[in-house]
């Protein structure tokens, strides 16, 4: 799907691949004298807007930074009340967002998290395993440095049992190792809250994607935002290297 530039009626096209850091949810908590936790909660619901609207104009894959490995390091009480909302989330999930024609799958290590966690996120994956519209890859317990190590390891293995030879090695036999295995490298990655770095986010994967950086925090990031983005990356020349 595409929408038209007011400036110019020029079809702007949807990338197929965005990715999106959500940052900034405590940081608008308290601006407004809120616990962090509050914070939370907004960016959550701003998730399922955000996504349901990337979907509506034809996004086909949507990865979504939800906790990154290092977020372990929080406060036990922030990262506690992170869980709640995501076994809430989950549970509303698989009540309420089944409706939408989108396939959910989850990106990271879940073993780190609760059996009644894990549990819920393969109920929601296999529930949403039909689902033939946009894929949203939701990215928990997530780093991009510990995606490559994995990656190593099972390429390493595979070797190991003779199913692989060192020289059969390349870049294309490495992203079939990646979470994202089978999908195409995000296009374009927006990081709203004024924070202009990647964070250990798709490393691998985005050695050619194009990104954008709002001062916005995610719990105020509008679709007009997202918008505004596509409208930016259709102005680039994506070279990938090339001239």
């Amino acid at each position: 799907m595409a929408f038209g530039s007011k400036e110019n009626k020029t079809p702007v096209q949807v990338p197929a691949h965005i990715g999106i850091i959500m940052d900034g949810n405590g940081r608008w908590a308290k601006k407004r004298g809120l616990p962090r936790t509050a914070g939370h909660t907004a960016g959550a619901q701003n998730f399922r807007t955000i996504t349901r609207y990337a979907s509506s104009i034809g996004v086909k894959y949507l990865t979504l930074y939800a906790f990154s490995t290092e977020n372990w390091s929080r406060p036990a009480e922030e990262v506690s009340a992170l869980m709640k909302l995501f076994h809430q989330y989950l549970e509303e999930a698989l009540r309420d967002f089944m409706d939408e024609n989108i396939r959910v799958r989850f990106i990271g290590d879940i073993s780190a998290f609760a059996p009644d966690l894990q549990a819920l996120i393969h109920r929601v994956e296999e529930a949403s395993s039909v689902k033939t519209g946009m894929v949203l890859n939701l990215a928990m317990n997530y780093g991009g440095r510990a995606e490559i190590t994995r990656a190593a390891r099972i390429l390493a293995e595979r070797v190991k049992n003779g199913e692989l030879s060192p020289e059969d090695i390349t870049e294309e036999t490495l992203s079939g190792a990646m979470y994202t295995a089978g999908q195409p490298d995000p296009d374009l990655i927006i990081r709203p809250s004024g924070e202009e770095r990647i964070s250990n986010f798709l490393l691998w994967q985005s050695a050619y994607t194009e990104f954008e950086y709002f001062d916005i925090l995610w719990p105020d990031f509008k679709p007009k935002h997202l918008d505004e983005a596509i409208e930016k990356f259709n102005s680039r020349q994506r070279r990938f290297g090339g001239v």
